[in-house]
């Protein structure tokens, strides 16, 4: 009998979310691991040799799961698809970088500190600060450095804590990542660049740092609604259109 598959995965993770609904949508069986709830769950990670999820395993072999090209190669199941063009790419970044200040803004300091459920490391406030670090882990990759799992791992901190330094951080981070385009020779986006998932094509990573932003402005619109606050802006087709997002905002484990 053949080993099932593992998905190793944590709540409000959006490439998490995202490979569960594919696994899920191509009939794929797998023992679902919170690695957040359950004893012992990150130690089984780290003896196959990854220190971050989601991750799909299937005895002591194993895939990250940010690239579902490579899940898909790895379940056995046919699977591809067109991306959206560098360029396309840029402007949905763009427009979510000055969407997501807009809305971290209307999460009020009383509620910064509030936990998203399921996750004692971040809070109603950080998720403005992890949407710029998640564009400054992909500068770092395309300035010849590396997008490690840490720039994910990152809080703003002391007197940081803050919506307003939050919004600062992101204006920040839109006004390097418009410096990175605009000076752009080669905008094909073939090259190779280091990522703590594997050597990727530039454009792969940067189609996947603007669903992961993606998905955490979802996030905060929800939470604005949620705190009785008509949300600054309605996400829609500028941000969002034609991105490869997961079907929902939270994991079923996250109250909504």
């Amino acid at each position: 009998m053949s080993e099932s598959f593992r998905l190793y995965w944590q709540p409000g993770c959006t490439s998490c979310l995202k490979a569960k609904e594919f696994l899920s949508g191509h009939g794929i069986a797998f023992d679902s691991i919170n690695v957040r709830a359950v004893p012992g769950a990150m130690a089984e990670l780290a003896r196959l040799g990854a220190r971050s999820v989601p991750v799909i395993a299937c005895g002591d072999r194993f895939c990250f799961g940010q690239e579902l090209e490579e899940v898909a190669r790895f379940v056995g199941v046919p699977w591809r698809r067109e991306r959206l063009k560098m360029v396309t790419l840029v402007d949905r970044i763009r427009h979510l970088l000055r969407a997501a200040p807009r809305l971290a803004a209307q999460i009020p300091d009383a509620h910064f500190e509030t936990l998203i459920d399921g996750r004692p490391d971040r809070s109603y406030g950080d998720i403005g600060f992890h949407v710029a670090m998640i564009v400054e882990g992909f500068l770092a990759s395309a300035r010849g450095g590396e997008l490690s799992f840490d720039h994910f791992l990152k809080r703003p901190e002391g007197a940081s804590r803050r919506s307003s330094e939050v919004c600062a951080q992101i204006d920040l981070t839109a006004s390097r990542f418009d410096a990175w385009w605009e000076a752009m020779a080669d905008r094909s986006g073939t090259e190779p660049v280091r990522t703590y998932y594997g050597a990727q094509p530039l454009h792969g990573v940067l189609e996947r740092t603007a669903w992961h932003v993606a998905q955490h402005c979802r996030q905060m619109e929800h939470i604005v609604r949620t705190l009785g606050i008509s949300p600054a802006i309605a996400l829609g087709d500028a941000e969002l259109g034609g991105l490869p997002l997961p079907d929902k905002i939270w994991d079923k484990e996250i109250s909504e």
